[in-house]
């Protein structure tokens, strides 16, 4: 294929780019909740990340992977003009690279889902023509982008309340926090082991049965159940406290909490939005070495590393204005809101991307952390960033789609 290895080296830089895009947007709205009510600090931020997403790209991101590269385009109808599939592919990383990049500068959490999908029905539409789209995929992508932020804002809400009337409210809140958040912590236990536990059973294909799976969730839920304890033994000593000085304490504890919840969540990040980015680069070269577009786990391998490494390092060069946004200017949080808020987004998208269909984790945590801002009351929530973030993600659809078009003639016109 002529200019095969210019091809490649514009997909890994293009990839590059917009990864660390990603890391800079998406992965800085999900570890918003978590720096942002000062729960965890940078360096275990960054080992957080670096672990947890190389976890959940691997273990979790192949079908979602699968989605983006043949799912939403019917990619078969390129095997007589392999070249407009690569100008095709790479026209959605130059698209979703640039808004995203636009986007983090404005401190605006927009979605890489709706970017990289809007993209790709853009590029789509122009080249086959809509009969060539999937719809009933694309349909199913946007209910899910409805459908996960509500349920996990509600989830984020109902949890909340729980924390506020079992803890929070009560006489005596550490008493109340010492019998209930060890039941916290199994639920987090419960949500840690059925993300990571039974997706590497599904990656590496095997089947134990429903009794032998649920004892190995129960034995994982047990063991972060007991690492929480143990980490929060020195509160548990705390008696004879002033009720406001029981407050501190007890936040501590959601902080150790949040810890294993930004774990799931970064986990649940890397299974969906890394996955995302690194469809269209796998097409492109998948297509360069072999002439097709089929799966090959060990290049699809190395190229999630070189994912995980572009967004983990956007993180940390400029994730600082949507980690401000999303962290404390939707509503103020302490380390128990931003618990009820990552838990109730983490177990939304883990849910979804089982299914293999990408649903945006962006959305769904900003739904989450709106769940918990209502239940604290409609005052608490900062209406006019929800409404900038709101349109952000209604512009992201079409604007994704103009860019990827313009860059798809731009390429055509420069490779003929």
């Amino acid at each position: 294929m002529d200019h095969a290895v210019l091809f490649s080296v514009l997909a890994c830089s293009v990839g590059l780019w917009m990864t660390w895009g990603i890391g800079a947007n998406d992965l800085a709205n999900i570890m918003s909740t978590a720096m942002g009510s000062k729960a965890i600090s940078v360096k275990q931020a960054l080992v957080i990340a670096i672990i947890f997403e190389i976890a959940g790209a691997f273990l979790g991101g192949s079908e979602v992977s699968d989605t983006i590269r043949g799912g939403i385009i019917n990619t078969d109808q390129f095997l007589h003009v392999p070249h407009l599939l690569i100008y095709s592919m790479l026209s959605v990383l130059l698209a979703g690279a640039s808004w995203i990049t636009l986007a983090s500068y404005a401190g605006m959490p927009v979605s890489i889902t709706n970017a990289i999908v809007g993209a790709l029905v853009g590029v789509g539409a122009i080249t086959l023509g809509v009969h060539a789209i999937h719809w009933q995929t694309v349909g199913y992508i946007a209910v899910s982008w409805v459908s996960s932020p509500t349920i996990a804002g509600v989830i984020a809400y109902l949890l909340f309340i729980s924390i506020r009337r079992l803890i929070l409210g009560v006489d005596n809140p550490l008493d109340a926090a010492k019998r209930y958040v060890p039941v916290y912590l199994f639920l987090v236990g419960i949500i840690l082991a059925m993300m990571t536990m039974l997706k590497a059973l599904h990656h590496f294909h095997l089947h134990l049965g429903i009794v032998n799976t649920v004892s190995i969730v129960l034995i994982t839920a047990l063991m972060v159940t007991f690492m929480g304890f143990f980490s929060m033994r020195s509160i548990f000593t705390k008696i004879h406290l002033r009720r406001h000085t029981q407050f501190i304490y007890i936040e501590n504890m959601f902080s150790v909490l949040m810890a294993f919840t930004a774990c799931a969540m970064v986990f649940a990040h890397g299974s969906n939005d890394v996955a995302i980015a690194v469809g269209p680069i796998a097409a492109i070269i998948s297509l360069v070495k072999s002439g097709h577009t089929l799966h090959n786990g060990m290049m699809l391998g190395s190229i999630m590393l070189f994912g995980c490494f572009g967004v983990v390092l956007g993180l940390f060069m400029y994730g600082r204005k949507v980690i401000e946004t999303v962290g404390s200017s939707i509503t103020m949080l302490t380390p128990s809101r931003a618990f009820a808020a990552t838990l109730a987004a983490a177990s939304t998208v883990v849910v979804s991307t089982s299914t293999g269909i990408p649903v945006s984790a962006t959305q769904t945590l900003v739904g989450a952390v709106f769940g918990v801002g209502l239940a604290r009351g409609i005052d608490a929530l900062n209406l006019n960033v929800i409404r900038n973030i709101f349109m952000s993600w209604i512009i992201t659809i079409p604007v994704a789609a103009s860019l990827a078009t313009g860059f798809f003639y731009g390429l055509k016109e420069i490779f003929g």
